[in-house]
Protein backbone atom coordinates (compact mmCIF):
# COMPACT_ATOMS: atom_id res chain seq x y z
CA UNK A 1 0.00 0.00 0.00
CA UNK A 2 1.46 3.40 -0.94
CA UNK A 3 2.44 5.69 1.91
CA UNK A 4 0.34 8.81 2.50
CA UNK A 5 1.60 12.30 1.73
CA UNK A 6 1.50 15.19 4.19
CA UNK A 7 1.22 18.77 2.92
CA UNK A 8 2.14 17.53 -0.53
CA UNK A 9 5.30 15.77 0.67
CA UNK A 10 6.18 12.13 0.16
CA UNK A 11 8.05 10.15 2.80
CA UNK A 12 11.84 9.76 2.74
CA UNK A 13 13.31 6.31 3.31
CA UNK A 14 16.25 5.25 5.50
CA UNK A 15 17.82 1.87 6.14
CA UNK A 16 19.14 2.10 9.69
CA UNK A 17 22.95 1.80 9.89
CA UNK A 18 24.92 -0.57 12.07
CA UNK A 19 25.23 0.59 15.69
CA UNK A 20 24.50 -0.17 19.32
CA UNK A 21 21.53 2.13 19.94
CA UNK A 22 18.65 0.97 22.13
CA UNK A 23 15.83 2.53 20.12
CA UNK A 24 15.06 3.76 16.61
CA UNK A 25 14.74 7.22 18.16
CA UNK A 26 18.31 7.07 19.49
CA UNK A 27 19.57 6.01 16.07
CA UNK A 28 17.75 8.84 14.30
CA UNK A 29 19.10 11.41 16.75
CA UNK A 30 22.66 10.19 16.11
CA UNK A 31 22.24 9.85 12.35
CA UNK A 32 20.67 13.30 11.94
CA UNK A 33 22.67 15.17 14.57
CA UNK A 34 21.43 18.60 13.44
CA UNK A 35 17.80 17.69 14.24
CA UNK A 36 16.89 18.02 17.94
CA UNK A 37 15.60 14.97 19.81
CA UNK A 38 12.41 16.88 20.63
CA UNK A 39 11.67 17.22 16.92
CA UNK A 40 12.00 13.47 16.33
CA UNK A 41 9.77 12.82 19.35
CA UNK A 42 7.17 15.20 17.93
CA UNK A 43 7.30 13.51 14.53
CA UNK A 44 6.80 10.08 16.10
CA UNK A 45 3.92 11.29 18.26
CA UNK A 46 2.24 12.69 15.11
CA UNK A 47 2.75 9.51 13.08
CA UNK A 48 5.47 10.96 10.86
CA UNK A 49 7.95 8.07 11.35
CA UNK A 50 6.81 4.71 9.93
CA UNK A 51 8.09 1.18 9.57
CA UNK A 52 8.47 -0.60 6.22
CA UNK A 53 4.76 -1.55 6.26
CA UNK A 54 3.66 2.03 6.90
CA UNK A 55 2.81 1.63 10.59
CA UNK A 56 3.67 4.51 12.93
CA UNK A 57 6.69 3.87 15.15
CA UNK A 58 6.60 4.52 18.89
CA UNK A 59 9.54 6.39 20.53
CA UNK A 60 10.31 3.17 22.43
CA UNK A 61 10.58 1.07 19.23
CA UNK A 62 13.70 -1.14 19.61
CA UNK A 63 16.56 -0.46 17.19
CA UNK A 64 17.50 -3.12 14.64
CA UNK A 65 20.34 -2.71 12.17
CA UNK A 66 19.22 -2.43 8.51
CA UNK A 67 15.62 -1.89 9.57
CA UNK A 68 13.85 0.10 6.84
CA UNK A 69 11.90 3.15 8.00
CA UNK A 70 10.09 6.06 6.40
CA UNK A 71 9.94 9.60 7.73
CA UNK A 72 8.55 12.97 6.66
CA UNK A 73 10.94 15.89 6.42
CA UNK A 74 10.06 19.07 8.28
CA UNK A 75 11.70 22.47 8.65
CA UNK A 76 10.51 24.43 11.70
CA UNK A 77 9.59 28.03 10.85
CA UNK A 78 10.26 27.47 7.16
CA UNK A 79 10.52 30.78 5.31
CA UNK A 80 7.59 31.38 3.00
CA UNK A 81 8.64 32.31 -0.53
CA UNK A 82 6.40 35.22 -1.62
CA UNK A 83 6.16 34.33 -5.30
CA UNK A 84 3.53 32.18 -6.99
CA UNK A 85 3.91 29.72 -9.85
CA UNK A 86 1.58 29.71 -12.87
CA UNK A 87 0.10 26.65 -14.57
CA UNK A 88 0.36 26.78 -18.36
CA UNK A 89 -1.02 23.32 -19.12
CA UNK A 90 -2.40 20.29 -17.33
CA UNK A 91 -3.91 17.05 -18.60
CA UNK A 92 -4.08 13.42 -17.45
CA UNK A 93 -0.39 12.87 -18.26
CA UNK A 94 1.46 16.19 -18.15
CA UNK A 95 1.57 19.42 -16.16
CA UNK A 96 3.58 22.47 -17.23
CA UNK A 97 4.41 25.03 -14.54
CA UNK A 98 5.96 28.47 -14.90
CA UNK A 99 8.24 28.72 -11.85
CA UNK A 100 9.21 32.05 -10.27
CA UNK A 101 12.75 32.87 -9.20
CA UNK A 102 13.80 31.66 -5.72
CA UNK A 103 11.36 28.72 -5.53
CA UNK A 104 13.09 25.29 -5.42
CA UNK A 105 11.61 22.54 -7.58
CA UNK A 106 12.06 19.78 -4.98
CA UNK A 107 12.80 19.67 -1.23
CA UNK A 108 16.40 20.40 -0.28
CA UNK A 109 18.17 22.00 2.65
CA UNK A 110 15.89 24.46 4.45
CA UNK A 111 13.11 24.18 1.85
CA UNK A 112 10.55 21.39 2.22
CA UNK A 113 6.98 22.66 1.92
CA UNK A 114 8.03 25.83 0.08
CA UNK A 115 8.91 23.96 -3.10
CA UNK A 116 7.21 23.77 -6.46
CA UNK A 117 6.61 20.02 -6.08
CA UNK A 118 4.94 20.31 -2.66
CA UNK A 119 2.83 23.28 -3.74
CA UNK A 120 1.56 21.50 -6.84
CA UNK A 121 0.80 18.24 -5.03
CA UNK A 122 -1.31 20.21 -2.55
CA UNK A 123 -2.92 22.35 -5.25
CA UNK A 124 -3.98 19.42 -7.43
CA UNK A 125 -4.31 16.83 -4.65
CA UNK A 126 -2.14 14.50 -6.71
CA UNK A 127 0.57 12.59 -4.81
CA UNK A 128 1.75 11.08 -8.13
CA UNK A 129 3.11 14.38 -9.45
CA UNK A 130 6.82 14.04 -10.25
CA UNK A 131 9.12 16.55 -11.99
CA UNK A 132 10.49 15.25 -15.28
CA UNK A 133 13.51 17.56 -15.00
CA UNK A 134 14.73 20.33 -12.72
CA UNK A 135 15.96 23.88 -12.91
CA UNK A 136 17.89 25.74 -10.22
CA UNK A 137 16.11 27.54 -7.39
CA UNK A 138 17.40 30.84 -8.79
CA UNK A 139 16.25 30.13 -12.34
CA UNK A 140 12.73 31.06 -13.42
CA UNK A 141 10.61 29.42 -16.10
CA UNK A 142 9.24 26.14 -17.36
CA UNK A 143 9.20 22.86 -15.46
CA UNK A 144 7.40 19.75 -16.77
CA UNK A 145 5.73 17.30 -14.38
CA UNK A 146 4.38 13.82 -14.94
CA UNK A 147 0.88 13.49 -13.50
CA UNK A 148 0.41 9.79 -14.26
CA UNK A 149 2.81 6.95 -13.29
CA UNK A 150 1.57 4.81 -16.19
CA UNK A 151 2.89 7.20 -18.87
CA UNK A 152 5.82 8.65 -16.91
CA UNK A 153 8.57 6.61 -18.50
CA UNK A 154 7.59 7.84 -21.97
CA UNK A 155 8.05 11.49 -20.97
CA UNK A 156 11.22 10.75 -18.99
CA UNK A 157 12.71 9.21 -22.12
CA UNK A 158 12.38 12.55 -23.93
CA UNK A 159 14.97 14.04 -21.58
CA UNK A 160 17.15 10.93 -21.45
CA UNK A 161 17.29 10.70 -25.24
CA UNK A 162 17.63 14.49 -25.75
CA UNK A 163 14.37 14.72 -27.65
CA UNK A 164 13.37 18.04 -26.06
CA UNK A 165 14.57 21.37 -27.49
CA UNK A 166 15.29 23.73 -24.57
CA UNK A 167 15.54 27.49 -25.00
CA UNK A 168 16.79 29.68 -22.16
CA UNK A 169 17.35 33.41 -21.98
CA UNK A 170 19.93 35.24 -19.88
CA UNK A 171 21.27 38.72 -19.25
CA UNK A 172 25.02 39.12 -18.85
CA UNK A 173 27.94 41.34 -19.77
CA UNK A 174 28.79 41.93 -23.45
CA UNK A 175 31.22 39.65 -25.27
CA UNK A 176 32.15 41.83 -28.26
CA UNK A 177 35.33 39.89 -29.07
CA UNK A 178 33.47 36.63 -29.71
CA UNK A 179 31.67 35.58 -32.88
CA UNK A 180 27.99 34.62 -32.44
CA UNK A 181 26.26 32.28 -32.65
CA UNK A 182 28.85 30.07 -30.96
CA UNK A 183 28.91 26.63 -29.42
CA UNK A 184 30.72 26.09 -26.13
CA UNK A 185 31.80 22.58 -25.18
CA UNK A 186 33.63 21.64 -22.00
CA UNK A 187 34.04 19.03 -19.30
CA UNK A 188 32.16 19.74 -16.07
CA UNK A 189 32.74 17.91 -12.79
CA UNK A 190 31.66 18.46 -9.19
CA UNK A 191 33.52 21.37 -7.62
CA UNK A 192 34.25 22.87 -4.21
CA UNK A 193 32.12 23.33 -2.28
CA UNK A 194 29.92 20.45 -3.45
CA UNK A 195 27.07 22.76 -4.52
CA UNK A 196 29.20 24.15 -7.37
CA UNK A 197 30.45 22.68 -10.63
CA UNK A 198 33.81 23.34 -12.25
CA UNK A 199 35.16 23.28 -15.78
CA UNK A 200 38.27 21.12 -16.28
CA UNK A 201 40.46 19.83 -19.08
CA UNK A 202 39.34 16.63 -20.75
CA UNK A 203 36.77 15.14 -23.07
CA UNK A 204 33.74 17.48 -23.18
CA UNK A 205 30.56 16.23 -21.51
CA UNK A 206 28.53 19.42 -21.96
CA UNK A 207 27.49 21.52 -24.93
CA UNK A 208 25.63 24.84 -25.21
CA UNK A 209 24.77 26.95 -28.27
CA UNK A 210 24.71 30.68 -27.53
CA UNK A 211 23.16 33.54 -29.51
CA UNK A 212 22.86 37.28 -28.90
CA UNK A 213 19.27 38.53 -29.16
CA UNK A 214 19.58 42.00 -27.62
CA UNK A 215 22.15 44.70 -26.89
CA UNK A 216 21.52 47.17 -24.08
CA UNK A 217 24.92 48.77 -23.80
CA UNK A 218 26.55 47.30 -20.71
CA UNK A 219 24.27 44.23 -20.82
CA UNK A 220 23.50 41.78 -23.58
CA UNK A 221 20.44 39.57 -23.84
CA UNK A 222 21.45 36.01 -24.75
CA UNK A 223 19.56 32.97 -26.00
CA UNK A 224 21.03 29.74 -24.62
CA UNK A 225 20.34 26.30 -26.08
CA UNK A 226 21.70 23.48 -23.88
CA UNK A 227 22.31 20.32 -25.85
CA UNK A 228 23.28 18.46 -22.69
CA UNK A 229 21.76 18.95 -19.25
CA UNK A 230 24.48 19.01 -16.59
CA UNK A 231 23.95 20.79 -13.27
CA UNK A 232 24.64 24.55 -13.54
CA UNK A 233 25.79 24.05 -17.15
CA UNK A 234 24.59 27.39 -18.51
CA UNK A 235 25.89 29.33 -15.53
CA UNK A 236 29.35 27.74 -15.73
CA UNK A 237 29.58 28.17 -19.51
CA UNK A 238 28.67 31.87 -19.44
CA UNK A 239 31.13 32.53 -16.60
CA UNK A 240 33.86 30.62 -18.46
CA UNK A 241 33.33 32.85 -21.51
CA UNK A 242 33.81 35.93 -19.33
CA UNK A 243 30.16 36.94 -18.95
CA UNK A 244 28.69 35.52 -15.73
CA UNK A 245 24.90 35.66 -15.72
CA UNK A 246 23.73 38.77 -13.90
CA UNK A 247 23.23 38.26 -10.13
CA UNK A 248 24.78 34.77 -10.10
CA UNK A 249 25.73 33.94 -6.48
CA UNK A 250 27.79 30.87 -7.48
CA UNK A 251 29.86 31.79 -10.55
CA UNK A 252 32.57 32.82 -10.96
CA UNK A 253 32.68 33.22 -7.14
CA UNK A 254 30.41 32.32 -4.22
CA UNK A 255 28.50 35.25 -2.74
CA UNK A 256 26.68 35.41 0.58
CA UNK A 257 23.04 36.43 0.50
CA UNK A 258 20.31 36.24 3.16
CA UNK A 259 17.77 33.50 2.34
CA UNK A 260 14.93 36.04 2.28
CA UNK A 261 16.78 38.60 0.11
CA UNK A 262 14.83 38.67 -3.15
CA UNK A 263 16.25 41.94 -4.45
CA UNK A 264 18.59 40.51 -7.10
CA UNK A 265 17.12 37.55 -9.01
CA UNK A 266 19.38 35.49 -11.23
CA UNK A 267 18.84 36.70 -14.79
CA UNK A 268 18.21 33.25 -16.24
CA UNK A 269 14.88 32.05 -17.64
CA UNK A 270 13.81 28.64 -18.97
CA UNK A 271 11.79 30.26 -21.75
CA UNK A 272 10.64 27.51 -24.13
CA UNK A 273 10.36 23.72 -24.42
CA UNK A 274 9.51 21.89 -27.66
CA UNK A 275 9.04 18.17 -28.27
CA UNK A 276 6.99 15.51 -30.03
CA UNK A 277 4.45 14.13 -27.57
CA UNK A 278 5.26 10.41 -27.13
CA UNK A 279 1.57 9.53 -26.68
CA UNK A 280 -0.20 11.58 -29.34
CA UNK A 281 2.65 12.22 -31.77
CA UNK A 282 1.70 15.90 -31.80
CA UNK A 283 4.24 18.73 -31.78
CA UNK A 284 4.18 20.44 -28.37
CA UNK A 285 5.59 23.88 -27.61
CA UNK A 286 5.33 25.68 -24.27
CA UNK A 287 6.58 29.21 -23.60
CA UNK A 288 7.10 30.96 -20.28
CA UNK A 289 4.98 34.03 -19.60
CA UNK A 290 7.80 35.53 -17.54
CA UNK A 291 10.40 37.96 -18.87
CA UNK A 292 13.89 39.04 -17.87
CA UNK A 293 13.55 42.72 -17.06
CA UNK A 294 17.04 44.02 -16.39
CA UNK A 295 16.49 45.35 -12.88
CA UNK A 296 18.34 44.45 -9.70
Amino acid sequence: MPLPTYNGLAASTLQLPQGNWSTVLDCLCAHFAAIPREQWLSRMQRGRVLDAQGHALDPAQPYRAEMRIHYYREVPDEIRIPFVESILHVDEHLLVADKPHFLPVTPSGSYVEETLLARLRRRFDNPHLVPLHRIDRGTAGLVLFSTNPESRVLYQSLFRDRQIAKHYEAIAAPLPDLQFPLTHRSRLIAGEPFVRMQQVEGLPNTETRIEVIGDDGDSWHYALFPITGKKHQLRVHMAALGAPIRNDDFYPHMAERAPDDYSQPLKLLAQRLEFIDPLSGAQRCFESQLTLCDHG
